[in-house]
């Protein structure tokens, strides 16, 4: 059959052969449907996810080479999701349109998970915590402080980015981090910070200012409930470890 070129030289489908690629493609995303809808949890493997996640920003064409790069390029689904949009949109394949679908869905996941541990007593919804945390740090490449402060039912009143980068006095301060807990009305708290090695075990520094932030907590009457340390799918509490 007589092939067209391009003006590029490249080869150029006739119509009939163009139509017929075009279906193969709408088959190919149809099942990927089918078994996303009627198949459980594990139903699509994580690249073929990707694939349909991508038909949003992607309307014709196979996506599996790009989301499979994808994967390789930032090891794995989550890192995917938690990459910046500028640096998803550096792949070859990948537009702005596709790379904003990808960072929509990474909001929408945080959102989820917050919305899950927000007005609700914290310590009673701790694996929802983790979940939140996991989603939301595990991924990050340099290192990040929060304090989550709680009301009297450790219900959760404000989550409070207080540095960003090692944690040590020179970035989070016990005095602060107890006047917070006045300025917003909390009785309690939980540091978290996560490790970008994506080993969670806690340094001698983590120990270190997690008691004196315990400490001054406790001359003022300020519950330190725990210090989470987030990894790569995986997290250390110090409460568990006993060193609080």
């Amino acid at each position: 059959m007589q092939r067209l070129e391009t003006a590029g030289g490249g080869k150029r489908l006739p119509e009939v052969e163009k139509k017929a690629a075009s279906h193969a493609g709408a088959g190919h995303r149809a099942r990927l449907r089918t078994r996303l809808l009627s198949g459980g949890a594990e139903a699509l493997a994580d690249y073929e996810l990707l694939e349909f996640l991508l038909f949003a920003g992607i309307r014709q064409g196979d996506t599996k080479p790009l989301a499979k790069n994808l994967i390789a390029r930032f090891g794995s689904f989550s890192g995917v999701l938690n990459a910046a949009p500028s640096a998803l949109a550096q792949v070859k394949g990948m537009g702005e349109v596709s790379a904003a679908s990808l960072h929509a869905v990474s909001l929408t996941a945080r959102r989820m998970a917050r919305g899950s541990v927000q007005q609700q007593p914290v310590l009673g919804s701790w694996q929802a915590l983790l979940d939140y945390l996991a989603i939301d740090m595990g991924e990050l490449k340099h290192e990040r402080v929060r304090v989550l402060y709680l009301d009297t039912r450790n219900r959760l009143i404000d989550d409070h980015l207080a540095a960003e980068g090692s944690i040590d006095e020179a970035a989070i301060h016990p005095r602060e981090v107890i006047r917070r807990a006045f300025d917003v009305g909390a009785s309690a708290l939980i540091l978290v910070h996560n490790h970008p090695s994506g080993d969670p075990e806690p340094s001698r520094a983590d120990i270190q200012i997690t008691n004196r932030i315990a400490e001054a907590g406790r001359l003022l009457n300020v519950t330190v409930h725990d210090h989470v340390i987030v990894g790569r799918g995986t997290h250390v509490s110090l409460r568990a470890k006993g060193l609080i």
